[in-house]
């Protein structure tokens, strides 16, 4: 029989990796609170679970692709945790980004229980877990990669093996998220200083991405800013929330990061503007009268 593995979260980017586990032949169960999204999976050929418990008493691995620290620690050790379910030996493959600290802390939570965790955020966006290609920045024991080193290449192009110990793949991940959200921060800046300007916005974006100016960010984002469409892929508030581990983490040591508080600002300012649930691109929007067509909705 196949392999029996859970996915809970079936996001943008866990409703990809639930597909291409599927692709690769494993039985894989899947967690959600929208019923909608499990009963269309369910049709795709995957097993709905009513809980995280439920899903844990079936499943050797189960990958956690929730949104922050809270979500996963109430799936995993909540009063429907999954923890408590699974067999003994079983793996934990804990992907939403959180602090580094709470990894370590999750990893000795999970090891206490008798199973086995990898620290291990992911990144490349919904069309690379879609299609099995996301990279994946781990660190975790010996143990625990060589019990799911099906699952890792069903799901990941590359998969980046940080260390044994759990936090430094959330480490990385942060670091990751810094950039990132600099990037788009820069990206939304640089947009509408051009049409403050009265720069054609697409001759522009075809300019910068064919200039020492582009980012990846820029090129992926900015088209969702000139076709006026905040459809949520990463919302605002994901950034507002991971700048914030990343400049938390630096206030620990008193490390200094300018261009990051500056970005938390401006995707605060988006959110609090009422734009928290949309693109992360639509951080574009706090800067005055330079909104391109209406969103799509």
């Amino acid at each position: 029989m196949s392999r029996n593995v859970g996915v809970i979260g079936l996001g943008a980017m866990g409703l990809g990796v639930a597909r291409s586990l599927l692709r690769a032949g494993f039985r894989v169960h899947a967690c959600d609170l929208r019923r909608d999204v499990l009963d269309a999976f369910a049709a795709e050929g995957g097993v709905a679970c009513a809980s995280p418990k439920a899903l844990g008493a079936q499943c050797e691995v189960l990958l956690t692709l929730v949104v922050n620290a809270a979500q996963t620690e109430a799936v995993l050790f909540g009063d429907d945790g999954a923890v408590a379910a699974m067999p003994r030996g079983g793996v934990v493959i804990a992907s939403a980004t959180v602090a580094p600290a709470f990894a370590r802390e999750l990893g000795r939570r999970v090891e206490a229980a008798g199973l086995l965790m990898l620290d291990a955020p992911v990144s490349g966006g919904a069309a690379r877990a879609a299609s099995g290609e996301m990279t994946m920045m781990t660190s975790g024991p010996a143990a625990a990669y060589a019990a799911c080193e099906d699952v890792l290449a069903a799901i990941s192009g590359k998969v980046y093996r940080l260390g044994a110990e759990h936090g430094v793949g959330s480490k990385v991940k942060i670091i990751n998220q810094l950039l990132a959200g600099v990037h788009i921060a820069a990206a939304a800046e640089a947009m509408a200083l051009g049409l403050r300007e009265g720069v054609d916005p697409g001759v522009l974006y075809d300019v910068i991405t064919h200039s020492a100016g582009n980012s990846w960010m820029f090129e992926n984002r900015v088209p969702h800013i000139l076709e006026g469409d905040y459809t949520p892929l990463s919302a605002v508030d994901i950034f507002v929330k991971d700048l914030g581990l990343v400049l938390d983490t630096a206030r620990a040591s008193k490390f200094p990061l300018p261009l990051s508080a500056a970005a938390h600002q401006m995707f605060s300012m988006a959110s609090s503007a009422g734009h928290g649930g949309e693109d992360d691109s639509a951080v574009i929007r706090i800067f005055p009268g330079i909104d391109l067509p209406a969103t799509k909705r």
